[in-house]
């Protein structure tokens, strides 16, 4: 299937500067943080790290020889996620990449001087981490994965695979993405009311939580569900798509793992490829380069993954117009 490439928003790669005086290791070698919002062995966090090492390996930078890599995992927990962010902070490393909106946060409130570079945030503005896009103006820069309006789409996308849906939970944690209100709702309600579909904000905090949103959705015909971009609901994708299955409730998710493993449709950015960019940002700071002259960056590539396997099983048939832009069908 053919893959859409989108329009970079922002301008692509900073210039390569001259390498500066820095604190380094007494070997020269270079030390980079890295918090990730998997788990360690997630195959999804597991990719999207190699995505990046692969990135800093094409620009001449191998762990253990003149890098030192510094990695922890915390899976969709603030209060873990703040505990490492603090410890990687106390190693002084020279650049810090950071995954997701509670890690970049929780590394804002450590430093204000190690130069951090974010992925997978959804709102960098609204959340404090950067003045604008253009211009970050501090010592945080990076990828953002998604734009409002992509609610629209999603939204979309559920009414045409699933016409019968009439109302829509979207469910998200408020402490790992306490951006969702404010950030993305706004669009999401007008796209529901000119589709005649109600969409209810469901909050989840736990998995007890996400069972009952779903469970009550299937009481009635006409449920669907949007998983929001969240870090907690993507180290919950198991439970999420299995309650799913059981109550018989389309949903439409942002990750192409979820998809991949058992859930309808995912739609949005090529994770992976924000890693490997992030490797850029990584090596234009080691050569000097200031996070604030950094600018952010939108999404380049987006991926669709339909699973039509799933689909049968509720009972939908995947209109043609979809299965033909999808990046991936999944029979």
């Amino acid at each position: 299937m053919k893959r859409r490439d989108f329009i970079k928003i922002i301008a692509g790669s900073a210039t390569i500067w001259p390498v500066v005086a820095r604190a380094q290791q007494p070997s020269g070698v270079r030390r980079i943080a890295v918090l990730m919002a998997y788990g360690e062995g997630d195959p999804e966090g597991k990719a999207q790290f190699a995505a990046f090492t692969r990135g800093l390996s094409e620009l001449g930078w191998t762990d253990g020889r003149n890098a030192q890599m510094d990695v922890r995992w915390a899976p969709g927990n603030t209060d873990l996620t703040r505990t490492l962010a603090k410890q990687l902070v106390e190693l002084q490393p020279d650049v810090i990449l950071s995954e997701s909106t509670p890690a970049t946060a929780a590394f804002k409130r450590e430093t204000p001087t190690i130069p951090i570079v974010f992925a997978i945030v959804s709102d960098p503005v609204g959340s404090g981490f950067v003045a604008s896009l253009p211009h970050p103006g501090g010592n945080i820069t990076g990828f953002s994965q998604v734009q409002e309006s992509m609610t629209t789409k999603w939204l979309e996308l559920l009414r045409e695979i699933a016409p019968g849906v009439k109302r829509v939970a979207i469910m998200f944690n408020p402490d790992t993405a306490p951006y969702i209100s404010s950030f993305y709702l706004p669009s999401l309600d007008a796209a529901a009311q000119s589709l005649g579909v109600a969409a209810q904000p469901a909050p989840v905090h736990n998995e007890a939580d996400i069972e009952n949103v779903i469970t009550a959705l299937g009481r009635e015909p006409g449920g669907g569900l949007l998983v929001m971009p969240d870090s907690f609901m993507e180290v919950s994708r198991t439970p999420i798509i299995v309650l799913t299955a059981r109550n018989n409730i389309p949903a439409v998710y942002q990750s192409p793992d979820n998809a991949r493993e058992g859930g309808l449709l995912s739609y949005g950015a090529d994770f992976q490829d924000i890693f490997h960019r992030a490797a850029g940002y990584v090596d234009n700071i080691l050569r000097g380069a200031k996070p604030s002259e950094l600018p952010v960056q939108l999404p380049t590539k987006y991926l669709m993954v339909i699973n039509l396997k799933t689909a049968r099983a509720l009972g939908l048939t995947v209109p043609q117009s979809i299965q033909l832009h999808a990046d991936e069908v999944i029979e």
